[in-house]
């Protein structure tokens, strides 16, 4: 029994010992994981947090679309991207207002701007694809063809295939070069849904250039 009180006590000690050299290492470990939990568990909520106010700053937006008020549009789609441009309605936002500066408020300048800041910023896709459409419309109404050809020809989803394709088709079009055009609208129609209202429009281009 003695022997095993001594066993006993020598592993006390060891621990004792053991405690003594790694208390300090083992104490801001578990410090630092608590801290890393928390600062996740913070991040999320304040995720959450800046998605709510972003959308509720959208919603504004959205409102004041039915008003036509050019400003408060803009003013709410800068808030928005200034305040919230990490979240999706940023971009959302910025398109919205692209849109009303293209064709009620004639401000392209503007609108552009924004658009470009889809481009650079948005994190979907399909929200960058739609933006490059609208800024190569721009540039080609102010016939800068060659920076609309570029946008025209960018990488993009194969679902919006049909839709460069043409817009590439109006700039080659513009630019006096039916017989290119005419390929690139042949390429908008065969990749545009045929029942898409859209398809008949590629069609009526294609007429006017002599037909597929």
């Amino acid at each position: 029994m003695a022997a095993l009180d001594l066993q006993e006590q020598e592993q006390v000690d060891a621990l004792k010992h053991w405690w003594k050299d790694n208390s300090k290492r083992l104490v801001i470990a578990l410090l630092l994981a608590s801290l890393g939990f928390a600062g996740v568990k913070g991040w999320n909520v304040y995720q959450a947090k800046q998605t709510a106010e972003a959308a509720k700053l959208y919603g504004e937006l959205v409102k004041q679309l039915g008003t036509g008020d050019a400003k408060r549009v803009n003013d709410a789609a800068a808030a928005v991207a200034e305040k919230f441009g990490s979240t999706p309605f940023a971009s959302r936002a910025q398109l919205l207002a692209a849109q009303i500066n293209l064709v009620d408020a004639h401000d392209a300048a503007r609108a552009k701007t924004q658009l470009q800041w889809v481009i650079e910023h948005a994190k979907e896709e399909g929200l960058q694809n739609v933006a490059r459409l609208k800024l190569g419309a721009a540039l080609l109404d102010e016939k800068n063809y060659a920076e609309a050809l570029k946008l025209a020809e960018a990488k993009h989803a194969e679902s919006f295939d049909g839709l460069y394709a043409d817009l590439k088709g109006d700039i080659l079009n513009a630019q006096g070069k039916a017989a290119e055009a005419k390929a690139a609208y042949k390429i908008a129609y065969d990749k545009t849904d045929a029942k898409s209202m859209y398809r008949n429009l590629i069609q009526m281009k294609l007429d006017a250039l002599g037909g597929a």
